[in-house]
């Protein structure tokens, strides 16, 4: 298919001049709109005025450009039909042979927090789908290109044979093109379906009772989700294998989503990753995002078996360490700084499946390739200001999917309800704040022990709060560690008073949990007999 003419009109204008003076090198005629033609003239390139084509200007704010009979009949026409070969003679329609477009940003748009609705909107193209799916349509005789990414490829092929494109490669490139509209009608009918989007929707008021489970939680408007729900995702990576050996697994990127947390990885040493890698690096990476202090964070198999602050990572790299040295070996450590030789020196002789920092001292990547062989390195975003202020998640469950908000919710300081008659101390809540983020991330039923700036133990994942406390105190006394004067964080209300009594007779002196259990009374009066200071936070953590 020898190429004539081409439209070229991209919001993105990445290597859109060298395509325009490799196009016209070939003789080939360029027409272009706004500003693509703007800055294809500024730098010498010849083109031709979609508007001088059609006698009409652009007009509406640009809202109307290529949106003509001239324009979409030079695309659209047959060139194996006479009758349309004659329509385009006898209206002087110019045939079109390559359209080049890249589309207004609406899913970048609709990531950037406190975008308004007016803003999305405006950033919804029309035109370029139009020419986009005018031409996929017509792949028979018109090749269309829809990413800058493509551009190499098509002026390969074109450069390499006098101008021409093979059928093959107009019709993958129409595949693409439609995948592409496709994402991106899908992106928009989300948004303006109320679909959860990375803002969402606003939350409505719960109408749990104050008795049941979790109550005081706002609950989800029924319009917060659509009635249809479309992913998109691009294999990003090929996994060695699944959950097992026996299966197989891919990771993918869900396009249309902010690149951060794991889209965000960059892999700067050790072996391929593997599934369940990703599911302890995703939990590891989310108990950082709790803390703007330097902290360090060691998960196994989702779960936090160590966590600290410190006045370096390095320092806090060490009593993460110390909160669980034997079930740091294999797991997932991360800091939220400059990965240093301190962190390198405090995890010497330990083998660790990740490690991942905010960035990397090159002398202690230097050390890292030369002694951790096996250690997969990762550079990654660690700052909570850049996550969307809601994100979605998405679970498979047999026959289906789950999809939610994702927990970024923090302590609201105003809510915090001191239900018991002694109040905590300025150290135990600031203790208590700490605990909290922690237990936020272990699996329910959990209970965390810990100090103001470390986890002393951890008790997750039992099948009844009170095996969770006991197993909390066990952990942390099987290291050594001192459970008098830690402080306890439970991510569901006590339904008795026996876990309590359990993290109590340890020594702990203050609590917090959620409340609004039937026995509250019973759970507060526990708290007292121990002389405990207890918070209420009305906001509940599962994690199942």
């Amino acid at each position: 298919m020898k190429v004539r003419r081409a439209i070229v009109s991209v919001h993105d204008k990445t290597g859109v001049v060298d395509l325009g003076r490799r196009l016209a090198a070939l003789g080939i005629e360029i027409l272009s709109t706004g500003g693509t033609a703007g800055l294809l003239k500024k730098e010498g390139v010849p083109v031709r005025e979609v508007a001088d084509v059609t006698g009409f200007p652009e007009m509406m704010d640009g809202r109307v450009k290529t949106l003509h009979p001239k324009i979409h009949g030079g695309i659209l026409a047959r060139r194996d039909q006479p009758a349309h070969l004659d329509a385009l003679e006898r209206h002087g329609i110019p045939p079109i042979d390559l359209v080049v477009v890249a589309l207004y940003p609406f899913e970048a748009t609709i990531a950037k927090p406190g975008v308004t609705r007016a803003e999305a909107i405006e950033q919804i193209d029309v035109g370029g789908p139009t020419m986009i799916r005018a031409a996929a349509k017509n792949h028979d005789a018109v090749a269309v290109v829809t990413d800058p990414s493509q551009y190499a490829e098509v002026l390969r092929e074109l450069e390499g044979s006098g101008g021409a494109l093979s059928r093959e490669t107009c019709a993958r490139l129409a595949a693409e093109a439609f995948r592409r509209t496709s994402r991106y009608d899908a992106a928009i009918t989300q948004f303006l379906g109320g679909g959860l989007s990375s803002e969402g929707a606003a939350e409505a008021p719960s109408e749990a009772s104050p008795q049941e489970e979790g109550a005081g939680q706002a609950g989800a408007r029924s319009d917060e989700y659509s009635t249809v729900l479309r992913i998109e995702g691009e294999r990003a990576l090929s996994l060695k294998y699944g959950e097992n050996p026996h299966q197989t697994a891919a990771f993918y990127r869900i396009v249309g989503a902010p690149t951060v947390g794991l889209a965000a990885m960059k892999h700067l040493h050790g072996p391929e990753l593997g599934y369940n890698n990703l599911l302890d690096f995703s939990a590891a990476l989310s108990l950082l995002l709790e803390f703007d202090d330097p902290a360090a964070v060691v998960i196994k198999h989702t779960n936090p078996c160590g966590a600290a602050l410190g006045r370096t990572v390095a320092e806090a790299m060490a009593k993460a360490k110390a909160s669980d040295p034997v079930s740091i070996y294999g797991g997932i450590v991360g800091v939220n700084r400059v990965l240093d030789m301190g962190v390198v020196e405090a995890l010497a002789g330990i083998f660790v499946e990740i490690l991942f920092a905010a960035s990397f001292a090159p002398d202690a990547l230097a050390e890292l390739r030369r002694t951790k062989k096996k250690c997969r390195v990762f550079e990654i975003p660690c700052e909570r200001a850049a996550l969307p202020r809601r994100m979605p998640e998405y679970r498979s469950v047999l026959g289906g999917l789950l999809a939610q908000s994702t927990d970024l919710d923090d302590l609201d300081e105003r809510a915090l309800n001191v239900v018991s008659k002694r109040a905590p101390t300025a150290d135990e809540l600031r203790a208590l704040r700490f605990a909290w983020r922690v237990g936020k991330h272990a699996k329910s039923n959990a209970i965390v022990l810990t100090t103001a700036d470390q986890v002393i133990g951890v008790g997750a994942g039992q099948m009844n709060r009170v095996d969770s406390a006991r197993l909390a105190v066990m952990r942390a006394r099987a290291q050594g560690l001192e459970t008098r004067g830690t402080v306890c964080a439970s991510d569901a209300f006590f339904p008795f008073r026996d876990g309590l009594d359990v993290v109590a007779e340890a020594g702990a002196t203050a609590v917090m949990h959620p409340g609004g259990s039937l026995r509250d009374d019973e759970i507060i009066a526990a708290a007292d007999e121990h002389g405990m200071a207890m918070v209420l936070t009305g906001m509940r953590h599962f994690r199942h």
